[in-house]
């Protein structure tokens, strides 16, 4: 384990010198007059690209450090409706936020649209070496009891859905247990909430424009799947992008 980590740690190291070499190699062409620009663009666009891997290398390495950190979190609350417990986002926070930060992460949540009767909800994940990841999910928020019956306004129904949004979405990006389950229910079912992170990802591996696209969304629905402890859900998506990749080779 020690060696893997130095092995991550000194990554970016190599990256950031040969991204130095070409920033030098980028300061001596500009001064000389008889540059060529088209050059300088390309050597720039290099420059801006080993920049970024090298923030994405250090964004995984820490996001590593942060969950080899995190602890089961005990329930603190419990739904009535389906006798479950859960942890609110409060304690998820409190629990979570001084590992993070420390490690340099910053996250900030938004909403998308999304189908009716649902809330999109976007985690925008920032790590202090620029580099930023964004994790989404589709919650139902039409206000419908676990029986089925109307037990919330719009309004509250809403704050219930973007509040369930918020909590697994932290849960996965950090990969935390909550005591022996968490499924709480409040605005949606685990079942519900499943089937819409599947949808919305499959969605986007279906409409990708190219590979590269392709693959992003691949990779970054994976991501989601396994720290959500998905197989099935994983091998899903992957019959996507399957499916996806073949329609774009023709």
């Amino acid at each position: 384990m020690t060696n893997v980590a130095t092995v991550e740690r000194d990554q970016p190291l190599a990256t950031v010198s040969e991204a130095a070499t070409i920033l030098s190699v980028i300061q001596r062409a500009a001064a000389d007059p008889k540059c060529d620009i088209e050059k300088m663009e390309r050597l720039m666009a290099m420059h801006e690209r080993m920049q970024a891997k090298t923030a994405e290398t250090e964004f995984n390495a820490a996001l590593s450090r942060v969950q080899s950190e995190m602890g089961r979190i005990a329930a603190d609350a419990t739904n009535s409706q389906t006798r479950s417990q859960y942890a609110t986002y409060g304690k998820l926070d409190s629990a979570l936020r001084p590992k993070y930060t420390k490690e340099g992460f910053s996250l900030s949540f938004g909403t998308e649209p999304a189908p009716e009767g649902m809330v999109g909800m976007v985690c925008f994940v920032s790590h202090g070496g620029g580099h930023t990841r964004e994790y989404r999910a589709h919650v139902p928020s039409d206000g419908k009891g676990a029986k089925g019956g109307d037990v919330m306004t719009k309004t509250h129904a809403f704050g219930s859905g973007t509040s369930y949004g918020m909590r697994y979405l932290l849960k996965m990006i950090f990969n935390v247990a909550i005591g022996e389950e968490d499924d709480d229910g409040n605005g949606a079912t685990g079942d519900d909430f499943r089937n819409a992170l599947i949808a919305d990802l499959t969605s986007k591996v279906a409409t990708a424009p190219d590979k590269a696209s392709l693959q992003e969304a691949w990779q970054s629905g994976l991501k989601v799947l396994h720290a959500a402890r998905d197989a099935a859900g994983a091998e899903e998506l992957r019959g996507a992008v399957n499916k996806r990749k073949a329609e774009l080779e023709a």
